[in-house]
Parts: structure tokens; sequence; C-alpha cells
């Protein structure tokens, strides 16, 4: 009687226990059910807004003069006078230096000399070949009455075609004598130098008294009215980038000034070894702040809108290939993730080209969310984040 019991009671606790074990476990399959499973997630959030957006490239380069030439004798004597240092301005035109003229002016003296004999040599030879012109035509007219032989006419057609000859020999005589002149008078003027362009000395080689050879550099000039940056571009860049596209550029010199500028040439070939091709950009320099040799950071604007939809950039994850973004129900303190179409990125905001997202969306901690998972929201989850709220969750970035 006593071993019924035992077993009665043995049988009926494991029925209890199992009871117990089928309740638990359909506990736990509505709960999953439900999504309450996974635990809350803090999470940081950010408003969605209507704002300008700009898609930009960075680079960096270095200014060089719109132009620059060297002053340079073509003839060799020494500098009397310099007129111009380091950092002046010279118009087109202007004196840079005076050179030892007195060998090419007395050049210029004996090229005149030798012109004016010539020129007199000229005037005896065409006195002569009038003469010999009427004594032929003298003759002539006498052979024709029968009074002049032969041998008179054959000598005045043979003193004509001589005094011919040297009237040309003394033509040929000056017009050589004119281009002595003329060179000697060009030379003469190479002992002044002078600014073809205008523009600042850039760089002086040499000091008064120095004896200098042809093509010895004397100063550089350089015009800065207009820079030019150049810099280089990747080839992944390469086919989004085009002349006259906008660009800012910043200087380490002057770090609070932004000056513009447009790209102006782009190389039409790629380096081989570095996959990289030329570009310059052209600054108006108006002011002369720029200067040639600082270097320079370079954004290229590639396309921008004035109104678009925009979230911050931390919210946009990529899922299986697929972009999308995370949004805050407020009333069930849930997140719902959102597919989306993204346009231009630009630093820390995105644009959202597609849907139309209204409310908040989830910046940090979206991954460890699923569609439906609970969250926990600032204690200003209740307003829309302000933009100069100290907290990261609310604050805006610039480009």
């Amino acid at each position: 009687m006593k071993n019924k019991v035992l077993i009665s009671a043995a049988a009926l606790f494991l029925l209890f226990l199992g009871w117990r074990i089928v309740s638990l476990l359909m506990q736990k399959s509505a709960g999953q059910a439900k999504g309450t499973g996974r635990p809350p997630v803090a999470v940081e959030i950010d408003s969605v807004r209507q704002e300008p957006i700009q898609e930009i490239r960075q680079f960096t380069g270095t200014v060089y003069p719109l132009y620059q030439y060297i002053v340079a004798p073509k003839v060799s004597a020494r500098i009397l006078r310099m007129q111009k240092r380091i950092g002046d301005w010279v118009d087109e035109g202007e004196f840079i230096a005076v050179m030892d003229d007195a060998e090419y002016q007395q050049s210029v003296r004996e090229a005149e000399a030798n012109l004016k004999i010539a020129q007199a040599s000229l005037i005896e030879a065409r006195s002569q070949f009038d003469l010999a012109t009427q004594e032929l035509e003298r003759v002539q007219s006498l052979q024709e009455k029968g009074i002049a032989s032969p041998s008179e006419l054959d000598a005045a057609n043979t003193s004509y075609t001589a005094q011919k000859s040297r009237l040309e020999l003394a033509q040929a005589q000056v017009e050589q004598r004119q281009a002595a002149l003329k060179s000697a008078q060009i030379r003469l003027g190479y002992t002044t130098l002078v600014a073809t362009q205008p523009g600042f000395i850039g760089e002086r080689f040499v000091d008064e008294g120095a004896l200098l050879s042809p093509n010895s550099p004397v100063v550089s000039i350089v015009g800065i009215d207009r820079v030019i940056v150049r810099t280089t571009i990747i080839e992944r860049d390469y086919g989004r980038i085009r002349t006259g596209q906008n660009c800012r550029i910043k200087v380490d010199a002057f770090p609070n000034s932004v000056f513009e500028g447009h790209v102006a040439r782009i190389a039409p070939v790629l380096e081989e070894a570095s996959r990289v091709a030329k570009m310059e950009v052209e600054v108006d320099n108006g002011e002369r702040i720029l200067k040639p040799g600082m270097f320079a950071e370079v954004r290229v604007i590639l396309s921008e809108k004035e109104r678009t939809q925009t979230v911050p950039s931390r919210a946009v994850i990529t899922k299986n290939e697929e972009t999308g973004i995370f949004v805050v129900n407020k009333d069930s303190s849930t997140a719902s993730y959102v597919p989306v179409q993204a346009g231009i990125v630009s630093g820390e905001k995105t644009e959202i080209v597609s849907p139309q997202i209204e409310g908040l969306v989830i910046t940090l901690g979206q991954h460890l969310l699923a569609d439906g998972s609970p969250v926990i929201l600032p204690k200003k989850a209740g307003t829309e984040p302000n933009r100069s709220d100290t907290n990261g969750s609310s604050r805006e970035s610039s480009p």
C-alpha cells in the first residue's frame, strides 16, 4: 500500500514538471513572436532636413604665376644702372637696366659713315650711267643717218652696259650699308633692358657693374593679377571634372580667406605610373594676395542642389548591398528600417533622393537593430534635435 502511494506521488510530480516545461516553452515562443525577445538598444537620433548640399572633391597643389619670364641681354656689356629690386612693380616698356653702350654707339656711327660713302658712290654711278645713256642715244642717231660707224655704236653699247652694272652695284651697296646701320642700331637698343609685360620683380640675379655675356639672366618678372594652381586628379574623378567648374581655394598663409576660381585646363592623358592627370585652376588675384610657390588646397564643386532632403551620413547604412536608414517611431519607441536611394554625399550629410522621410533618424546604434526593434531614446527625443545642441546626436555638420 505504501509503495502505491509513492508511485502515485511520483507520477503526479512528473506530470506537473512536464506541464511547467511546456508552459515555459509556449511563453518564450509567444514573446519572440511579439518582438519582446530583443532587449532595447540605446540610440542617438537626428532630424531630416531640407537644405542645400554640394558634392566636393578636395585636392592639393601649388600656386604658379599666370606668366613668368627672364629679362636677359642679347649682347655682351657691363651694367651701368639697375632701377628695380625684388618686389618692385614694373610696367610694360619700363626700363629695368642700362648697359655700357659706347662700343655699340661707335658701331652705329661707323655704319652711318659707310652708308654715306655708298650713297655718294650711287650718285656718281647714276651720273656716269646717264652720260653713257646719252652717248648711246647720240651714236644710234648718227648711225641711222650713216654718219657713225658700227664700231662707234659697239663702243657706246659697251659703255652703257658697264655703267648700268656699276649703278646696280652702287644701289646694292647702299642697301647693304642701310642693313648694316639697322643691325648696329638694333644692337645698340639691346643695351637697354625693358619689361615686355607688366609684373613684379621676382628675383634679381646681378648687380650694377657686372659684366654680362649674351643671355645672362638679370631679373625675373612674374604676373600675378591671375594665378594658376596646378594639381593632379585621380582616375576615379577624371570623368566627373570638366573645364569651367567652380573651385574654392585656401592657402596656409591666409587660413580665414577663401578664393574663387575655375577649372581652366585638364591634361588629355593620365600618367601611366601614377594614374593621375594634371589639372590647372585659374584664380582671380586682383588684390595680389596669392603668391607663387604657396601650398594650396583646391575644392572642386562636382554637383550642387539649392534645396534637397538630407540626413547625417552616420545614419546611412549598407545592408546586403542595400542602402537604408532606421526611422524612429516615438509612439512605440521602436525603429523601422527604410530602404533609401542616396544621392550627393558631402562630408557629414547625405542626400536622400527617395522616399520622403518624416520624423527622426537613428545616427548611432543602428547596426544593432532590426526592423521593429525597441530603442531607448535620448531624454530630448520628444522634440526635434536642436542644431546648436552640444549633444553629438543633434549636432549638424557642415560639408
